[in-house]
């Protein structure tokens, strides 16, 4: 139930803040209650998951994805979904060994292991998730509590898949990637990536503790990943990162899983941009709806998505799109992120969006939800852990541009231009926050209120960017006065 207003969105396509309000009521329906969860004492080795935590409708299992992509967007909800539940549960059952399996039965508590997937490794990127739940809750307690537990979790997948060449094997399932075609590989480009992510940001994490040593070491760890995906897994030839063998040749096949190096901010500025060239290049990723999990010209490539053989995946246009921040590409950002959303809506099968269905993953080049022959109940529909990164997240982050950190109680506007748009009540803890901005007879004006002080950063891209303090109350600005 919701017990607090929710962020308003707005927006000049009131489409886009239909279905970001209806999003929040379907968010109800995968908020799963099961009774309350008991504090301390030892929980017996088979027991029903207790709390509240976010998973599909129906579903008998919590997933490691589920736990990971929520928490970007439950952030937003003014705590009226709390963002890390879902994350303890995973925490909640680590083994001695420092193992955290992908996925746990709601019904048993205990892990479930797939055949092509033995050791049930998840999307290693745990620290990435928590630096973002630290932006947005400034919760420096919980940082303590997790780092420890995110720790031996790296210390088991080092001892498990670090090899001698510095680089992590792993099966390409553990990705999410199932069917992409990728015979072969035994280094995956992604999982390689996302452990740098994740070392990456646990530097960060224990430099906001001042553990200055323990930073130390993580950067190290990450720049000696860095180092050997960039020798090891770049093709100068075709200007990408690929899979490598058992016997460390490449791969030929270009997948958007090489995407996530820029996320792990791998590529050096040439190296980014001959990457990002293909994020544009209809050949490649810049399919009519972008991006498709495969390049459009691979063999293999399908134009009914058929699973990771083409399908537009929302989780990793999510990807994507964070990648591309870290490369100041806030133009191409928002572009693909207004396109995106554009395909969601025009793929909901009634003239009334709200009466339609939002799904998993959709068509590379139309309109419509993407097709898998030998597996008719793709995709599912309301697969929220993927969709409201985009109607929630990117809305509020690329779309709308805004970025907020509340320790450092800030927040960034990035725009390429003045529109009608703005945010209503955002939380940032327990001051909310209002910035709208309009075309008056003086020009274009912001108007804010907020209960206390914040640093407020215009950035016009290409034109003007500055950053002013913010006192409480209601107040207003002229951009032509900046």
């Amino acid at each position: 139930m919701i017990r607090k207003e929710l962020p308003k969105i707005h927006f000049y396509d009131q489409d886009f803040v239909d279905i970001y309000d209806k999003t929040w009521v379907w968010i109800q329906d995968c908020w799963r209650a099961s009774g309350e969860k008991k504090a301390g004492g030892t929980k017996p080795a088979s027991s029903p998951i207790e709390g509240n935590f976010f998973s599909y409708p129906g579903s008998s299992i919590v997933q490691q994805t589920d736990a990971l992509f929520s928490s970007f967007f439950l952030v937003y909800s003014n705590r009226n979904f709390h963002a890390h539940p879902t994350l303890d549960i995973f925490y909640d059952r680590q083994e001695e060994n420092g193992a955290i399996r992908s996925m746990y039965s709601t019904e048993t508590g205990l892990p479930i292991f797939e055949a092509d997937n033995p050791e049930g490794i998840g999307i290693p990127v745990f620290a990435w998730a928590e630096f973002n739940l630290y932006h947005k809750t400034a919760n420096k307690k919980r940082i303590k509590e997790v780092i420890p537990k995110i720790q031996r979790y790296i210390q088991w997948i080092d001892l498990l898949c670090k090899r001698p060449n510095g680089l992590y094997e792993a099966p390409v399932t553990a990705t999410g990637m199932i069917n992409a075609p990728r015979e072969g590989a035994v280094y995956p480009i992604d999982f390689n990536a996302m452990m740098a992510i994740n070392v990456l940001y646990m530097a960060a994490l224990t430099d906001l503790l001042n553990e200055k040593e323990t930073s130390f070491q993580y950067k190290r760890q990450y720049f000696a990943l860095k180092t050997q995906i960039n020798a090891l897994m770049w093709d100068s030839g075709d200007s990408f990162y690929h899979d490598i063998d058992i016997h460390g040749n490449k791969l030929p096949v270009k997948t958007l899983a090489s995407y996530w190096t820029l996320l792990a901010e791998i590529p050096n500025e040439d190296k980014a941009e001959q990457l990002i060239e293909k994020l544009c290049d209809p050949t490649f990723f810049g399919t009519v709806h972008p991006f498709p999990t495969l390049a459009a010209n691979e063999s293999a490539f399908d134009d009914n998505g058929g699973g990771y053989c083409g399908s537009v995946y929302p989780h990793l246009n999510f990807m994507v799109i964070k990648g591309l921040e870290r490369y100041q590409r806030w133009d191409i950002a928002r572009e693909c992120a207004i396109r995106h959303l554009y395909f969601m809506l025009d793929s909901m099968p009634t003239e009334n969006h709200l009466k339609g269905k939002l799904w998993e993953a959709y068509l590379p080049n139309g309109e419509g939800h993407a097709q898998w022959d030998r597996h008719p109940e793709f995709p599912r529909p309301q697969y929220l852990t993927y969709d409201a990164l985009s109607t929630i997240s990117l809305m509020i982050e690329n779309v709308v541009g805004l970025f907020i950190s509340l320790p450092r109680k800030t927040v960034d506007w990035v725009i390429p231009n003045m529109d009608i748009m703005g945010v209503e009540n955002l939380s940032l803890k327990k001051n909310l926050i209002t910035i709208l901005s309009n075309k008056s007879g003086r020009g274009w004006e912001i108007h804010m209120e907020s209960e206390k002080l914040y640093y407020f950063t215009i950035n016009i891209l290409g034109k003007k960017k500055k950053t002013l303090p913010i006192p409480s109350g209601k107040c207003s600005m002229l951009i032509d006065k900046l």
